[in-house]
């Protein structure tokens, strides 16, 4: 079944927020790189490969389904972020956010009627639980750091 004009301008809207969610991830990496954190900059990176990689994955739906895909101007994002835990705060509340809009996405399809995308996007809902619990961790293991233990927790994160 074709999907249908609502369902796939809100799916158009998740694109995007996934491809500017992937530039912020990006920026924070630059940034944490830049202050000497090559570790977190490292997973900030991969976060944000994993954001574009939704995108994709996103557009690939619409287009078998018989959408049409369009891709919207990305706002900037910022450049300056605060300390290390500001950056990671910012990370869980953009986390937050992302998953209010999967939900809202998921509310959409199924007041729509559209089973299959009510389907897609419910892998992306529990991927949600799992990336807020990470980054709470990682927020509640900052606190629980001095500023000079951070390089340990840097490293860990190069590899995570």
């Amino acid at each position: 079944m074709k999907i249908g004009k609502v369902v796939n301008q809100a799916i158009n809207q998740q694109i995007n927020l996934e491809m500017w969610s992937s530039n912020l991830y990006l920026s924070m990496s630059m940034y944490l790189q830049h202050k000497g954190y090559a570790g977190m900059a490292t997973w900030l990176m991969r976060q944000s490969k994993e954001e574009m990689e939704h995108a994709y994955d996103m557009m690939h739906f619409v287009n078998r389904r018989g959408g049409c895909v369009t891709i919207l101007p990305l706002a900037e994002v910022p450049t300056e972020f605060g300390s290390v835990a500001d950056v990671f705060t910012k990370v869980y509340e953009h986390e937050c956010l992302v998953t209010s809009k999967i939900e809202e996405m998921v509310g959409i399809a199924s007041q729509e009627r559209d089973m299959a995308s009510q389907d897609f996007f419910w892998k992306y809902i529990r991927e949600q639980v799992e990336e807020e619990d990470t980054v709470s961790g990682i927020i509640d293991r900052i606190k629980l750091s001095k500023e000079q233990s951070l390089i340990f927790l840097d490293e860990e994160l190069a590899k995570a």
